[in-house]
Parts: C-alpha cells; structure tokens; sequence
C-alpha cells in the first residue's frame, strides 16, 4: 500500500493524494452520519472545520471525476458504475459538510443521500468498502504464515 512501491502511485502522485483525502473524507462522512444521527451537537469549531475538510475532500473526488472524463485512457476504461460512484460519494460529503454548518436544512437530503449510498453499496464499484480491509488481513496471515512475506532482500530463487 506505500505509494513508493506502487508504480501505479509513485507515477500519479498528486491523483494517489487525492485519493487518499477523497477516502479520509468519505470514512468522515459516515462517521459523522451517525453523530448526525444521534443528535450530538458539535461545537461550532469543529463543525466548520470537518465541513471545510469535506469539502477539499469533495473537491478531491471531483478532480478525479473530471481526470477520469477528460484522459483518454481513463475514459476508455471507465463505465457508467465509475462515474454513479464518484457522484454519488462526492454529493454525500458535500451534504454531509453543508449539515454540519447548516444544521438542519440539508438533513433530509443527507438522509435521503445516505440511504441511496447504501442501497448502492452492494450492486456497484463501492462493495469494495465492505472486502478491502478483510482480503488485506486475509492475504497478510495467508503469506505472513508462510514466512514468505514480505520477501528477504538477499534470497535466492
């Protein structure tokens, strides 16, 4: 997972930190959907700096969208789940940020985001939340067990 080690990372460095803010910002909102939820009231400090961070995070996720749009080679490798995605996330931090500073004007419109989201989960590109954290666990005892993992730099074949 180091972006050192990854080409697809080093290569692309500006998109990988986006990606990574667009994430923090879309593990954010769901947090806060439930602190939301509750009715927890947050000091007004907070709220406008976690709605200031969700909002470079959602203009993160539509820098991404419009690279995926406008690069020929990620265009051609793009489908219509790419895009509903990308849109939906990116409007659920925006109206997640906005509740947050707003209060409750844009609160059913977050609910009714959320619940969208996920409905969506299952059916699109973004089941992926549900299986990473576990197929990255599961690989790290598979070749952790093994003892080949990482590999020895002086080992021979």
């Amino acid at each position: 997972m180091s972006p050192v080690k990854k080409e697809s990372s080093f290569l692309h460095l500006p998109t990988y930190i986006a990606g990574m803010i667009y994430h923090l910002g879309t593990f954010l909102s769901v947090f806060l959907i439930f602190i939301l939820w509750a009715d927890v009231a947050l000091p007004p400090a907070l709220s406008w700096g976690l709605a200031s961070f969700l909002l470079v995070s959602a203009l993160c996720g539509i820098g991404i969208l419009f690279k995926r749009m406008i690069k020929k080679g990620l265009r051609e490798l793009s489908n219509p789940d790419d895009y509903i995605s990308n849109v939906l996330v990116t409007v659920f931090q925006i109206l997640t940020g906005l509740t947050l500073v707003l209060g409750t004007v844009f609160t059913p419109w977050l609910f009714l985001t959320a619940g969208l989201l996920l409905l969506y989960i299952p059916i699109g590109k973004l089941k992926h939340l549900l299986y990473f954290f576990a197929a990255r666990w599961q690989l790290g005892l598979f070749y952790g067990r093994r003892g080949v993992w990482p590999p020895l730099k002086n080992q021979k074949p």
